[in-house]
Parts: structure tokens; C-alpha cells; sequence
């Protein structure tokens, strides 16, 4: 995905850029027209795979899920601590973003971001409808509808109904979800090939509206998920220390090379054995390391909740919607919930199919993320260092600091 992603992101600023320099009239209405008709039928072709593709991740992620609370304490004691780290990243984020926002206001150019967006106000529903709205007594039309909410609490139960199903039914079924999610991704591989060509059409529309604040608009959102980001990566010190017992200069010191070949690649799979280095360093017993970093890679993005959601409350903030305490909750449940199906995923593809389903919950206009995919490869660096940080942190806290760190 690496080539692909590269030219997304020069796309993506080659078509700022022309939408800038022909913002005074210097192209006929109807070329702009099928230029805006390309970045629409992208868009669509990016929306068309989100129910399907989260619909057979979720199932794959909580049988996995389920695979390792059978596995004894120690797995038992990790899927707390995931669980316990992603619900903080998603409080934090909640409470957080929108002081930081009032702070460092949006720039007033990223509105031309919202510019495909239907112009409807979000209604918030009463307590009594949105506790109805959680079961739909029709999952094609609430797939139809795209409502995230009762569609991720039906395949939440069904995956927990697969897992106790006889041994050849469970492996039935869980084969048609593995071949399910093979094709959407292959779907979705294609769609992002052409990205460039999508996101250079949706971007010079940007720029015709925004002028050059739309870079600037850019950069703010870029240095906004990444503070998000930021918080994990501390609270992984915060973990080692006072739950794994790791003096923190000792553990900033031991996770060092997983640190830089987690910037270099992009990537918790291609860090592992740098991880695995890095609990070695710090004595950390290897029947616990190699259990739980392998588990970690698989199951587990400690960033997520805290910046997809960040991304969607940063799209309510361009769309003027007031996103109420309810709606933040059921935010932090679907970002956790879908995390689990999502940790495999490249960057690019993960992004759609995480915050996706957040900001369809939520009443958040999705269009906005097809521009913002194209610079996810800055924010990625954040979400992997960070990842990277809390997982071999999370070891600590499993092995109990191991044999030797209460003598550090």
C-alpha cells in the first residue's frame, strides 16, 4: 500500500493546489462539473464496503477475541488492560478535544471540506428513542440505512453465537467471514489504487472553494489527531511504571529501537521482533512476551478509540454539529467495539473502516474522510509509535514487571 499512499498524498496536495491557482475562473463550469462527478462516484465507490467489510472484521476480531480469554489468567489480565486502555483513550478524547478546539479554533478555509455534504441538521434523538434505536428489527434495512448502532450490537452477538456453535459449524461459519472480509479488501485495494486520481478530483474542488487555507486547515487537523495520540504514548510510560514496575527511564531507554522501526515502517507486525528485543531488555519472562506481543499485534491498537474518534469529533466541528453525551458514549462503544475487527488492517484502509462506522453512529457526515485518508500517512507515524510503545508497556504489566525489575 506504501506506493499508492504516497501518490494519494501528492494528489492530494497537486489538487489543492490547482483548485487554488483556478479559483478565479480560469476553467469552464462544466469541466469543474466532471471533475466533482470523478471525486463523487470515488467517494461512493469508498462508502459501498464499509458494512460488509466491518460486518465480517467484528466477527473475525471478537472470535479471535474470545479464542484468547480461553487462553488462561494471563490472557484473561491482557484483554482488561486492552480494554481498559482504549476506554481511556476514548474518555480522554471526549473531554479533551472539544477544549482543544476552543483553544485552537478551526481555521475558517476548512470549510470547503464540508462542501459535499448534504445540508441537515443532526437530529438528536430523546433517551426512550435512542434506547429503541439500539435493536432493529430489520438488519438489511438498517444496513440499507447505515445504521452503525444496532447493526454492530447484531454482529457483536452473532460473533459470540458463531463462538459456541459445534467445532465444524464454528469453522464454517468463521471461513465464509474470512472469505467475505478477503474480497471486500480486495475491493477496497482497488478503490484505494485509484485513490490518487479520487482525491485529486475531490481536493481541487477544496481548493477552488478554500483558497491556500486549505493547507493550513490541513495542518491543524494533523497536529490535532496526533496530540490525541500523544496521550497513549505517555500513558504507556504511565502502565510500565506503576503496572509493570519499570523504572521509566529504563523503559524509554529498553523501547528505543521498537520505537524507530515502528517510525521507519508503519507498522506493529513489521516491530515485533524489535518489541520482542525490548522485553528482553527488560527482563521480561519470554513465556510472557511471546505471548502477549504476538496477541497485542493482532488484537490490539491502543490508539484507535482515542484518535478515530478524535477525527470524527473533529468533522462534527467542521460540520457545526454539537455531538451530546449521549452520542460521545455510543462514539466510545462503537470505536472499541470495531477496533478488534480492525488492528490488521493497513492504514489507509483501516481509517475508512474504523472511523466510518463511528461517525455513522454518531449523525457525523463521512464525506470529509476520502480527503482526509490522504494524509493519514503523518498521523499513522503517531498511532504506530504509540502502539508499539503501549503493547511491549502492556507486557510489563502482564509479566508483573518480571524477575529482576524491582531491584531497578
Amino acid at each position: 500500500m506504501r506506493l499508492p499512499v504516497i501518490a494519494t498524498f501528492v494528489a492530494l496536495i497537486a489538487g489543492l493546489g490547482f483548485g487554488v491557482v483556478l479559483a478565479g475562473g480560469g476553467i469552464a463550469q462544466g469541466l469543474q462539473d466532471f471533475i466533482a462527478l470523478v471525486g463523487t462516484l470515488w467517494l461512493r465507490a469508498l462508502q459501498m464496503t464499509i458494512i460488509p467489510l466491518v460486518a465480517s472484521l467484528l466477527v473475525l476480531g471478537i472470535a479471535q477475541m474470545i479464542a484468547a480469554a480461553r487462553a488462561g489468567a494471563a490472557a484473561v489480565k491482557f484483554l482488561l488492560l486492552v480494554f481498559g486502555v482504549l476506554i481511556a483513550g476514548g474518555i480522554f478524547t471526549a473531554l479533551v478535544m472539544p477544549l482543544v478546539l476552543q483553544a485552537v479554533p478551526i481555521p475558517e478555509a476548512a470549510s470547503g471540506f464540508m462542501a459535499a455534504v448534504p445540508d441537515d441538521k443532526q437530529q438528536v434523538p430523546g433517551i426512550l428513542d435512542f434506547a429503541a434505536s439500539l435493536i432493529a428489527p430489520n438488519m438489511i434495512a438498517a444496513a440499507a440505512e447505515t445504521a452503525m448502532l444496532p447493526l454492530t450490537i447484531f454482529f457483536a452477538l452473532f460473533a459470540i453465537a458463531i463462538a459456541k456453535l459445534p467445532a465444524n459449524q464454528n469453522a464454517t461459519m468463521l471461513g465464509f467471514f474470512h472469505a467475505l472480509a478477503n474480497a471486500m479488501l480486495m475491493i477496497i485495494g482497488w478503490v484505494l489504487w485509484i485513490a490518487p486520481i479520487g482525491v485529486f478530483a475531490l481536493a481541487f474542488g477544496v481548493g477552488m472553494r478554500s483558497g491556500g487555507g486549505a493547507f493550513a486547515a490541513l495542518a491543524h487537523y494533523i497536529l490535532i489527531i496526533s496530540a490525541m495520540g500523544g496521550f497513549i504514548l505517555v500513558l504507556a510510560y504511565v502502565i510500565a511504571f506503576a503496572l509493570g514496575g519499570i523504572n521509566p527511564l529504563r523503559f524509554a531507554k529498553a523501547i528505543t529501537p521498537a520505537q524507530a522501526v515502528a517510525v521507519s515502517t508503519q507498522s506493529s507486525l513489521a516491530s515485533l521482533p524489535a518489541m520482542l528485543d525490548s522485553a528482553t531488555r527488560l527482563k521480561l519472562r519470554a513465556e510472557t512476551s511471546e505471548f502477549v506481543l504476538p496477541l497485542a499485534v493482532a488484537i490490539f491498537r491502543s490508539t484507535s478509540v482515542a484518535m478515530n474518534l478524535a477525527v470524527a469529533l473533529y468533522v462534527a466541528a467542521l460540520a457545526g454539529i454539537d455531538v451530546p453525551v449521549s452520542l460521545m458514549v455510543v462514539g466510545i462503544l462503537i470505536a472499541v467495539i470495531i477496533s478488534i475487527g480492525s488492528v490488521s488492517l493497513p492504514g489507509s484502509i483501516s481509517f475508512v473502516v474504523s472511523i466510518g462506522p463511528i461517525a455513522l453512529a454518531m449523525g457525523i457526515p463521512i464525506e470529509p474522510l476520502a480527503l482526509l485518508v490522504a494524509v493519514e500517512m503523518i498521523p499513522d507515524i503517531m498511532r504506530t509509535l504509540a502502539n508499539v510503545t503501549m503493547n511491549v508497556a502492556v507486557a510489563s504489566a502482564v509479566d508483573q514487571g518480571g524477575a529482576d525489575t524491582a531491584t531497578d
